[in-house]
């Protein structure tokens, strides 16, 4: 067995109270420290404090300790496994030091993986909580954290993969837009949620098919397609604000010519797999360019006057 002791610590030149303030709202909606939409959210089973369960991603946790505005700890699950947590303790007036310790029982593939794979993931969203604390409380950040190659590929990698879902029955723009749609050939559909910072509307969506026209708009819907000599394409990209869910739904009409069939029996089996990617490319290519968890929160707060 092995233990593993990784700490961070971050001077910010703001008061502690400020300070302890933000870290007060980790997991809310409106939480300006944990990196989102970059990396999955914290998330709870209910608002933060002792007896709360949950975590971020794959990783699971409960609050076993808080102090408001001071000391929030989580630790892992199963129970004795080890924890992490965040401190904000006061230097001066107008300093504090924030701290994020983790420790953790770690043995064979458990700390071959810690090394290998969570540790770098692990160290680069704690520092880019540190930078969501610096630039929340004082408004300006002197280095952000850059992603190593490595970062890069795992977030890559890891990133959440689009799942298939009934045909919305709210895409109205797509099933109006078409006198053929009950007669189609073939419909599917895909879903990725979306965490806090990703856009709502659906021209920011519009991406996802690139090259195929966009024919027709609404409010949470935009519709794509074009029609050829061989089949009919509409396809669907759905923004749901208040379920925070896109959804990509495709509709084929194949036109009865052999030329038409040939070419749908081929296209057919690639066409799933295409659709899942392209979403998933775009839902990360959003997400990456998103505001920070900090400067959302500044938005909202001279938003709000």
């Amino acid at each position: 067995m092995s233990v593993i002791r990784n700490v961070h610590v971050r001077t910010v030149h703001a008061p502690a109270a400020a300070v302890g303030a933000l870290l007060d709202r980790l997991s809310a909606d409106d939480d300006p420290v944990f990196p989102v939409p970059a990396w999955p959210p914290m998330r709870f089973d209910r608002p933060l404090g002792v007896g709360a369960t949950g975590g971020h991603g794959p990783i699971r946790y409960s609050v076993t300790a808080y102090e408001p505005g001071r000391r929030v700890r989580f630790d892992f699950t199963p129970s004795g496994t080890g924890f992490h947590e965040m401190t904000v303790e006061p230097l001066d007036d107008e300093r504090c030091r924030v701290s994020h310790v983790l420790e953790a029982d770690m043995r064979g593939a458990r700390l071959l993986r810690w090394h290998a794979v969570v540790r770098p993931l692990h160290d680069t969203v704690v520092e880019e909580m540190l930078d969501n604390f610096e630039r929340a409380a004082t408004g300006t950040l002197a280095r952000p954290v850059r992603w190593s190659p490595r970062v890069r590929l795992l977030n890559r990698l890891l990133w959440d993969r689009p799942v298939p879902v009934a045909f919305p029955e709210n895409a109205r723009l797509v099933r109006t837009a078409i006198d053929w749609f009950d007669r189609a050939d073939y419909r599917d559909a895909y879903a990725m949620d979306l965490p806090p910072g990703m856009p709502l509307d659906p021209a920011a969506w519009e991406g996802v098919l690139r090259g195929i026209p966009v024919t027709d708009r609404a409010e949470r819907e935009v519709v794509l397609g074009e029609d050829a000599g061989h089949l009919d394409f509409r396809a669907s990209l759905l923004v749901d604000g208040d379920a925070r869910r896109v959804t990509l739904s495709s509709v084929v009409r194949v036109h009865p010519k052999l030329r038409g069939r040939l070419y749908w029996a081929a296209v057919s089996r690639v066409h799933p797999f295409m659709a899942r990617l392209m979403l998933r490319r775009t839902h990360r290519r959003l997400a990456l360019a998103a505001p920070s968890a900090a400067e959302r929160a500044a938005y909202a707060r001279v938003a709000t006057g």
